[in-house]
């Protein structure tokens, strides 16, 4: 198992989505896993020290962990497969542990708000990480603070370069335009 941190919670400006991207200590190492908005907005309320005024599902999950007496351990983003990943919060209580099957995203949630370590299994890390030089940045570069439309982050008379209309490219070549001819819905 290595030990990872929160590195940064990032937006694509394209879609809205969001990346959650976990960092090796004392390396390059990164692994971005893709959340939901929810969930992107709960680690980042925790990281900043903000506190609901209702708890969340992850401060209901901290809340009825330690009223039962057991203790989050540990989170452990434990398996990668078909580019979803998996993890596993590790809770003790009256001396035994307990592995509770978890979404990366809810176990990160969680580990942040009980201040316990994340650990992630070195096969996970061989087949999803991404390492940098010194000198590189990840290429998802927005921080959530620093969340805007693409239309405020990019002005309107910029010019578009040949790398900018690339991801667009590989957007539109996603898109499946066949119609079915049956469907006179689609065909309208």
């Amino acid at each position: 198992m290595i030990r990872v941190s929160v590195d940064s919670i990032r937006v694509s400006l394209l879609t809205q989505h969001r990346v959650v991207v976990l960092r090796e200590a004392d390396s390059r190492h990164y692994i971005p896993i893709w959340i939901g908005p929810f969930e992107a907005d709960a680690i980042a309320m925790a990281i900043q020290g903000h506190e609901p005024q209702r708890p969340l599902t992850h401060d209901l999950l901290k809340a009825t962990i330690l009223d039962l007496g057991g203790s989050v351990n540990h989170i452990l983003i434990s398996d990668i497969q078909d580019n979803t990943f998996f993890a596993r919060i590790v809770v003790e209580q009256n001396g035994r542990t307990i592995e509770i099957d978890s979404r990366p995203s809810d176990a990160i949630a969680l580990a942040v708000r009980v201040d316990v370590p994340i650990f992630v299994e070195n096969h996970v890390l061989e087949q999803a990480g991404v390492v940098f030089d010194e000198d590189e940045q990840p290429s998802l570069e927005l921080p959530t603070d620093d969340l805007a439309p693409a239309s405020e982050t990019t002005p309107s008379d910029a010019p578009i370069e040949e790398s900018d209309m690339s991801l667009f490219r590989d957007f539109i070549n996603t898109l499946d335009l066949d119609t079915d001819k049956s469907d006179p819905e689609r065909n309208q």
